[in-house]
């Protein structure tokens, strides 16, 4: 758990539902079995829509309201009692207690032969350091799901829900960075971000020798309800299968489908006023984005001084992402963050998507404990109330998305002082069909600025990666904003591709 973890719980404590009429509250045998079938968490969340939304009551005794962050993470729990384990089924579940800002009751069940089952609470597995425990009725507040990722017979974390409707995961030899989410609403709005909140989940006991687990989720807000349906498999890119169905409350024009939320304070092209011994501090350091045209667009993200929305429009998209691609310890030198091993997300919707806009938000940050860097597509119609809208899509977890082999990547981006009092930019570009270039040519570069002057763009070939520099001068002039956008070309076709920044004063 990292500190930026609470800022999830944060939002969701004003959000959650009471149990008063709601479709998953307990039956009069709080053990009872229930029929279970792959829409039931579909119909749920049909027919809870169609209620008015209920905040629940989140009150907990205070010595577990009356953490501190590390007083939380004391509460730990016995792996030794994780379900499933010793049933050889290849993984395990390991519960989260209540407490801190994690307030709210999550429900939770184990399917097993299509009969869902409730997970009561039990204080015995938790290290309360002393406190007395809870009722019964107490309940949870996530999970995480354990595997043999590294390791034959060595559990390890692939995944955890945990605080509103946030979940992360990692792959092998990777550890936790940027966080998805199941729905983001208002993102950036004027008028207040809302959060929805997984408030039910159900854990699909898996067969012996399987190699995935399926998890489905309730989710609920003021605005939308919807249910999730994860087949999560792990391994050298860990996959999550979603499909998701929304059943909006009222009219959600501003709804983030597929949400990515990460943290970037600074690096090469963004270390103003950082006085720190790190080359770079960040989860993700660019959006990465292939088009239905075959275009691929990279974006490296910036730290800004004003909050900075970018859309990015589209027709189906192929998949966007929040990409680590420096993966060097030198990159950061950092033995305790380790931000080399943070992994990378890559959306691939399934199917058409129809039009729309992939966003990209960038809210300024003092530090590495916020979550600053969000990232989602949004459709171009807004959902009506009443309807159903489903969405299918995968999630890759992985070191980096490749992307089109075909391209070069840029993978620096540096930004310095120039001496005509403008912003010298050094861009490296390497992979790709750089080999079909002859040795005396240079490609040729397209380079634009929507605002400012260009001065002295100049492309050479770098010995040291390979592939090629690009260096030029941006004079802002009296401009605040500046979209720059540059593609290296040879014999007309993409060398490169697609570079987009935003500069801000």
């Amino acid at each position: 758990m990292h500190r930026r973890d609470a800022f999830a719980a944060i939002a969701a404590s004003a959000l959650l539902l009471k149990a008063d009429g709601d479709p998953v509250a307990a039956q009069p045998n709080p053990a009872a079995a229930r029929p279970f079938s792959d829409g039931t968490v579909r119909d749920l969340a049909r027919d809870l829509a169609k209620r008015p939304h209920r905040a629940p009551d989140d009150r907990l005794p205070r010595e577990f309201t009356d953490l501190s962050y590390d007083d939380y993470r004391k509460l730990t729990f016995d792996r030794e009692r994780a379900l499933w384990r010793g049933a050889n089924l290849g993984f395990q579940v390991q519960l989260f207690h209540r407490g801190f800002l994690y307030t709210r009751k999550v429900e939770l069940f184990e399917v097993v032969d299509r009969q869902a089952r409730p997970i009561l609470y039990d204080p015995s597995p938790f290290n309360l350091e002393g406190r007395p425990p809870p009722g019964a009725d107490f309940g949870h507040a996530g999970f995480r799901i354990t595997h043999p990722l590294n390791k034959q017979g060595v559990f390890d974390e692939v995944c955890a829900f945990l605080g509103a409707s946030y979940f992360r995961a990692v792959a092998r030899e990777l550890r936790y960075g940027l966080s998805a989410r199941g729905l983001a609403i208002k993102t950036a709005d004027p008028s207040g971000e809302e959060f929805p909140m997984f408030r039910a989940f159900w854990l699909e006991r898996p067969h012996a020798g399987a190699n995935s687990v399926v998890v489905h989720a309730l989710l609920d807000s003021p605005s939308a309800t919807a249910s999730f349906r994860f087949t999560i498999r792990p391994g050298d890119s860990t996959v999550f299968d979603v499909q998701a169905s929304i059943f909006p409350r009222v009219e959600l024009a501003l709804a983030g489908i597929a949400p990515l939320t990460s943290m970037y304070f600074f690096a090469p092209n963004d270390r103003g006023g950082v006085d720190d011994y790190r080359g770079a501090v960040h989860d993700s350091d660019g959006l990465l984005l292939a088009t239905s045209r075959g275009e691929q667009i990279w974006r490296p993200l910036h730290n800004p001084r004003d909050l900075q929305v970018s859309h990015f429009t589209e027709v189906n998209p192929r998949g966007f992402g929040l990409m680590q691609r420096r993966r060097g310890f030198t990159d950061y030198n950092d033995l305790e963050a380790s931000y080399e091993r943070r992994p990378s997300l890559w959306v691939e919707p399934i199917a058409d998507w129809g039009p729309g806009s992939v966003q990209l938000v960038e809210i300024p940050t003092n530090g590495e404990i916020h979550d600053n860097i969000v990232a989602f597509w949004r459709p171009e119609q807004p959902m009506r109330p009443g309807e159903e809208y489903n969405f299918v899509y995968r999630l890759h977890w992985l070191p980096v998305m490749k992307g089109n082999p075909e391209l070069a990547q840029f993978v620096e981006t540096r930004i310095g002082a120039a001496s005509t009092r403008g912003r010298l930019f050094v861009l490296d570009a390497v992979g790709g069909r750089n080999q079909e270039v002859p040795a005396d040519t240079l490609p040729t570069l397209d380079l634009r600025t929507s605002a400012g002057e260009i001065h002295n763009p100049v492309v050479q070939a770098n010995p040291h990666t390979g592939g090629w520099r690009v260096h030029f001068q941006l004079l802002p002039g009296s401009a605040r904003l500046a979209e720059l956008r540059a593609v290296l070309t040879f014999n007309d076709r993409p060398l490169t591709e697609t570079w987009l920044y935003r500069w801000t004063a």
